[in-house]
């Protein structure tokens, strides 16, 4: 890059208007942003914006001027974006051919990458499926219509259900949210016990994801996660019994603003969801492959996929 070009301080979030490196990276980094207060899991999102980021600040470039530098990033930025809508057929066809023919899948939650596969596994072989309601967004019934209709024998199981239903799977087959740089898997929640349930019964259990989903994100654990905040899991005060109207409350006594709110008398569906996480970390040691659009990698590769994409 010419370093004139990265010297001025930034003049406007707005891509289009940059006029060096450094607004142009400034605006991008508030696109990000932007991008990430839409949506309730932002993982997926940071990672595909990441690499998007780092491509833009090291393409390689002979350009005259900055005017023709944009105009090129903007050229490729689209025709990877035009590549990116291949990569899931490009993931199927890898996977299918792990599946032989009269095998019983477990898949949790939705993903387009591993219903794209089941449905080409369906057109070449014979499949069963067992699908997870995977709560508490309960995306497993999505899953389980799609398959239905498209005439894949299929059905649904509990949660609480995959260690009864794992003897009779050859193996587990999920989508991600992110595959982060130790070769982990950041999956809807519920994926790590599917996966430690998996490795207790001997069952390989694969990962589906799409190249711009590998996030450079070291998590050591679930409370890693950027997803995580004070909100999960949080214990509730119980609901203490109404006082005796006869009994005077004690002068000067004030409500703590910082107490956790009291627990309601009956528990519905939608504050379970709001005090649980939407997504969990798998470790590496847990998964057999991941499939992707670059090749079928142990997590080990993932890892030096990613070292080597952001090293240039």
């Amino acid at each position: 890059m010419v370093p004139s070009l990265l010297a001025s301080p930034p003049a406007s979030n707005d891509p289009a208007a940059a006029g060096t490196m450094f607004e142009l990276v400034n605006a991008l980094h508030e696109g990000e942003k932007s991008l990430k207060s839409r949506v309730s899991n932002s993982i997926g999102v940071s990672a595909g914006c990441e690499l998007f980021i780092e491509f833009v600040t090291l393409f390689p470039h002979d350009s005259a001027n900055f005017t023709d530098l944009k105009r090129e990033l903007i050229r490729q930025g689209r025709k990877y974006a035009e590549e990116a809508l291949t990569y899931r057929s490009k993931i199927a066809e890898l996977a299918v051919g792990f599946i032989k023919d009269g095998s019983v899948i477990l898949t949790h939650s939705y993903s387009r990458v591993v219903m794209q596969t089941l449905l080409l596994a369906h057109q070449r072989k014979r499949i069963s499926v067992f699908v997870t309601e995977a709560r508490p967004r309960g995306l497993g019934l999505k899953t389980a219509e799609a398959l239905i209709a498209a005439g894949v024998p299929c059905s649904v199981i509990l949660d609480s259900a995959v260690a009864y239903v794992m003897d009779k799977v050859d193996f587990v087959l999920v989508g991600s949210e992110a595959v982060v740089e130790s070769g982990g898997l950041v999956n809807a929640v519920g994926s790590n016990q599917i996966a430690i349930i998996a490795r207790a019964a001997n069952k390989p259990f694969y990962a589906l994801a799409e190249s711009y989903k590998f996030h450079r994100l070291f998590p050591l654990s679930q409370y890693d996660l950027p997803s995580h905040n004070s909100k999960i899991l949080s214990f509730l005060r119980p609901v203490r019994p109404a006082r005796s109207a006869s009994v005077s409350r004690p002068p000067n006594t004030t409500t703590d603003p910082q107490s956790p709110p009291t627990a309601p008398a009956r528990i519905t569906q939608e504050q379970i969801s709001e005090n649980n996480p939407h997504v969990d970390y798998t470790r590496p040691d847990l998964i057999s492959l991941v499939f992707s659009d670059v090749g079928s990698l142990t997590p080990e590769g993932v890892s030096q996929y990613l070292v080597g994409m952001f090293a240039g």
